[in-house]
């Protein structure tokens, strides 16, 4: 059996998380290894989450690249997104690009043995042409396995090409289901949202459309844990503090002897490292000063 437990990304907010046990994971690595190329491939440039040469810092250093130019942006993310993955479609897109049968069996085997895991922090959406079996369809993807990183890139990639090939819009970028539109004018970014919202809902997905609002990037956007400006980034308060608490606790077992030195420094790399990407010299040193190694 694999290990089943929320995170607390805030004290109201939590995503549980399904992590395969150890031999279904070295699959799960191995399926991907075969899959990948093929995909690889198919993806636009500024799909940024779980590719190789890409990632979080990449992400950041686009958006502000495109703040620079001026405008507005559109920030939207999909509302339920990995509970709310349909199986069918997946499946039928995966089926286009990877014909071999017995990859197929095992693409298969793994998405049913996952389906249903979020159906607790799921609600129920309804999508035109929907009868009284539609909630019966199998869904949803485990956070915390390759595939279903895998995955989701792989699902979105349909809206990736809508954005980019369909609406023609030049500046945008998405960040696993967080994406973001630029352009000159307001009127523009709201066109395409509704646009959006309905190419989502054919593949029975919604954005989040109150929190998908226009705004002038002089103002600054919340994007992957920084607030980020055309000239600068600052680090969301939030993620300071976080990381204060677990930095405490870890000094605690580290002077107790329950870790070891350098399990408390990688840590502490990380955070450095993750920080440095914003303008943060002074909450760095205030956060490490509280540490006597």
């Amino acid at each position: 059996m694999g290990q089943v437990f929320f995170i607390y990304r805030t004290e109201a907010k939590r995503r549980l998380i399904s992590a395969a046990p150890f031999r279904d994971r070295v699959v799960h690595h191995a399926l991907v290894g075969v899959i990948e190329p093929l995909f690889e491939k198919r993806f636009i440039y500024d799909s940024y989450a779980n590719r190789i040469g890409k990632g979080t810092h990449r992400a950041l250093n686009r958006c502000t690249q495109y703040m620079r130019t001026g405008g507005y942006v559109l920030p939207c993310d999909i509302g339920q997104f990995f509970p709310g993955i349909d199986h069918g479609y997946l499946l039928r897109k995966i089926r286009k690009i990877t014909p071999q049968e017995d990859v197929l069996w095992l693409i298969e085997a793994i998405l049913k043995n996952g389906a249903g895991v979020l159906d607790e922090v799921y609600d129920l959406v309804w999508f035109t042409g929907d009868d009284l079996f539609s909630p019966l369809r199998p869904r949803g993807l485990p956070l915390g396995n390759l595939t279903s990183q895998f995955w989701a890139n792989v699902y979105l990639d349909d809206l990736d090409q809508f954005v980019k090939r369909e609406l023609k819009v030049k500046r945008y970028l998405r960040y696993v289901d967080d994406f973001l539109l630029f352009s000159e004018n307001k009127p523009e970014l709201r066109s395409w949202k509704n646009e959006i919202s309905t190419f989502l809902a054919g593949m029975r997905l919604t954005i989040h459309e109150s929190q998908a609002q226009p705004r002038p990037v002089d103002e600054g956007l919340p994007f992957l844990g920084f607030i980020v400006y055309p000239d600068h980034r600052r680090l969301k308060s939030t993620s300071g503090r976080n990381f204060q608490r677990r930095l405490r606790t870890l000094y605690a077992d580290y002077k107790q002897g329950k870790i070891e030195r350098g399990s408390l420094e990688a840590s502490l790399r990380g955070w450095i490292t993750h920080a440095a990407h914003g303008d943060t010299w002074g909450l760095r040193k205030s956060i490490l000063s509280e540490i006597v190694m």
